[in-house]
C-alpha cells in the first residue's frame, strides 16, 4: 500500500492504524502539536477538555496519520507507542505524588498541632 501520511482529508487510512490512542487521550494538547493535530488545542477548554480527550482518543491516529507525513506505518505506530507511554508515566507519577502529598500533608499539619 502506497504511503498517504500528510496528505490532509484526502489521505488513505491503513486499517491497522485505526483503533484507540492512549497517548493521544492522555496527553491530548501536547500530543496534539506533536502530531499537527490542531483541533486537539480544543483540549485547553475549560469543561471541554475532557470531551476532547476522549475524542483525540478515538480519532487520534487517523488524525495524525492524515495531518503529518510519517516514514511508514510500523514508524507511526512505534511513534504513537512511545506517546502511549509517556502518557502512561506521566499520569502514574501525578498519581503517585497526588497519593504521597494526600498521606503526608495531613501527618505534617498534626504534627504542626
Amino acid at each position: 500500500m502506497e504511503n498517504t501520511s500528510g496528505q490532509g482529508e484526502s489521505a488513505i487510512v491503513p486499517a491497522e492504524i485505526k483503533g484507540w490512542n492512549w497517548g493521544a487521550f492522555l496527553l491530548s494538547w501536547i500530543w496534539a502539536i506533536g502530531n499537527n493535530t490542531w483541533i486537539g488545542l480544543l483540549a485547553l477548554i475549560p469543561y471541554a477538555g475532557f470531551v476532547m480527550a476522549i475524542i483525540l482518543g478515538i480519532k487520534g491516529k487517523e488524525w495524525a496519520w492524515k495531518n503529518k507525513k510519517w516514514e511508514s506505518v510500523d514508524h507511526f505506530q512505534r511513534v504513537q507507542k512511545k506517546w502511549a507511554y509517556w502518557g502512561v508515566a506521566i499520569c502514574l507519577f501525578f498519581f503517585v505524588v497526588g497519593l504521597l502529598a494526600s498521606i503526608i500533608v495531613p501527618i505534617l499539619v498534626n504534627m504542626r498541632q
